[in-house]
């Protein structure tokens, strides 16, 4: 009895490994909203680390993590190092492209709870009174992310964050 069970075992973990492996070699997540406020206005939130406090909602996971700020004060060269509790990690960014009124490019490391190396992408279009501000977060999936997101979906589990991010961000590009 004990045989057929542990060839049950073995199978399963077999074809978890090779479905994982038939898995993109890459991932990403993207979310929009618009805001009643000028491009202007949401570029400035986005384009310097300081003011991601107001809004980024891993900031309020853990509103004790330790940051430093370094490079330039906003734009290309601005840099932001965290560390944190388990649900925000240690990493850090650094602003790579920073083209005013229009789009914020984010290079993102993460050293833990997992390494991963992504581009954060803050692209902004003036919409009739208004802006539509499109975040995309995208970098390579390695064997061990594709295998952690046969369990784990990771634009359901980042997505919401975003969400709340972006709703926080509409709140204070809006001044409410």
């Amino acid at each position: 009895m004990l045989k057929p069970i542990l060839i049950l075992i073995v199978l399963a973990i077999i074809a978890i490994l090779v479905y994982a492996s038939t898995l993109p070699d890459v991932f990403r997540v993207e979310r929009s909203a618009t805001f009643k406020a000028t491009p202007e206005k949401v570029f400035a939130q986005i384009n310097d680390f300081h003011n991601w406090a107001t809004w980024s909602a891993w900031e309020r996971m853990d509103p004790t993590m330790s940051k430093t700020y370094g490079g330039t004060a906003s734009g290309v060269g601005a840099k932001y190092d965290w560390q944190g509790n388990n649900k925000v990690g240690q990493g850090s960014m650094e602003i790579t492209e920073s083209i005013p009124n229009s789009k914020v490019a984010v290079k993102l490391d993460f050293f833990s709870p997992m390494e991963a190396h992504n581009i954060a992408e803050f692209t902004i279009q003036s919409d009739g009174d208004g802006t539509h501000l499109t975040w995309a977060m995208h970098g390579p999936a390695p064997f061990i992310s594709k295998l952690f997101g046969v369990f784990v979906n990771m634009d359901k589990m980042i997505g919401k964050d975003f969400e709340v991010s972006l709703t926080n961000l509409k709140s204070v590009a809006e001044g409410k």
